[in-house]
């Protein structure tokens, strides 16, 4: 329970009374002893360096308290991507916008979205890494282990196409922030409509949006 200064003098004040000091006096003596007090944090607040200060009394970005800040409606188009502002973000953003900008930079923008859900789904999945991040890069480095294909694919990776990339950061802003995902109903695989891989056999398949079909892998059970 938190007390104002004016009430806490008011109590200390009652304590004096009753232990047979007169009010006027007691008053007095209250008034200089919290003076003293604040007077004592004051010169203790005084030696805190200011950038300490500063970020003690900041509060951080929207996506560190991961508040969700994404728009209640999301269209699905290329002029309500051009509409919104230069997107950045911290190191999870850069990961999943450069995810989408090497897999997914030609599909529409609602096949940019699947694309991100996909990822997403998966840092909420006990499956993956817990981390945009970890989440694409799991695996890389062991051949044929990687989940994503750019990141071992032996080709640099250099965003030539500064539109596009400033295209796909946006659609990871939105998503970063908290969105909503119903494009692909809690996909977690996806592959382009030119390959044919096993297990896409074995998934039940939730969309096909643009040159990607996208899958849920199943719920594990006792028996498998």
């Amino acid at each position: 329970m938190a007390f104002g200064f004016g009430k806490i003098r008011l109590m200390a004040a009652a304590v004096v009374v009753a232990c047979g000091v007169a009010p006027v006096a007691a008053d007095q003596l209250i008034t200089s002893r919290l003076e003293s007090l604040l007077g004592q944090e004051r010169q203790s607040l005084s030696i805190v360096p200011d950038a300490r200060m500063t970020a003690l009394t900041t509060s951080p970005p929207a996506e560190e308290r991961k508040v969700p800040t994404s728009p209640a409606t999301i269209n699905y188009d290329r002029a309500y991507l051009a509409a919104l502002p230069t997107a950045t973000g911290g190191p999870q953003w850069r990961c999943l916008s450069e995810a989408l900008y090497f897999e997914a930079r030609g599909e529409s923008v609602k096949g940019l979205f699947a694309v991100a859900e996909v990822i997403m789904n998966r840092v909420d999945s006990r499956r993956y890494p817990n981390s945009v991040c970890g989440v694409i890069n799991q695996g890389t480095g062991r051949k044929y282990a990687c989940q994503f294909t750019y990141t071992c694919d032996g080709w640099p990776e250099v965003i030539n196409e500064p539109a596009a990339f400033a295209k796909v950061a946006k659609v990871a802003k939105i998503l970063i922030n908290g969105a909503d995902r119903p494009l692909t109903l809690g996909a977690t695989h996806y592959h382009t409509k030119a390959v044919n891989p096993s297990w896409a056999r074995k998934f039940p398949r939730t969309a096909t949006i643009g040159f990607h079909h996208f899958y849920r892998q199943p719920v594990r059970t006792a028996s498998n």
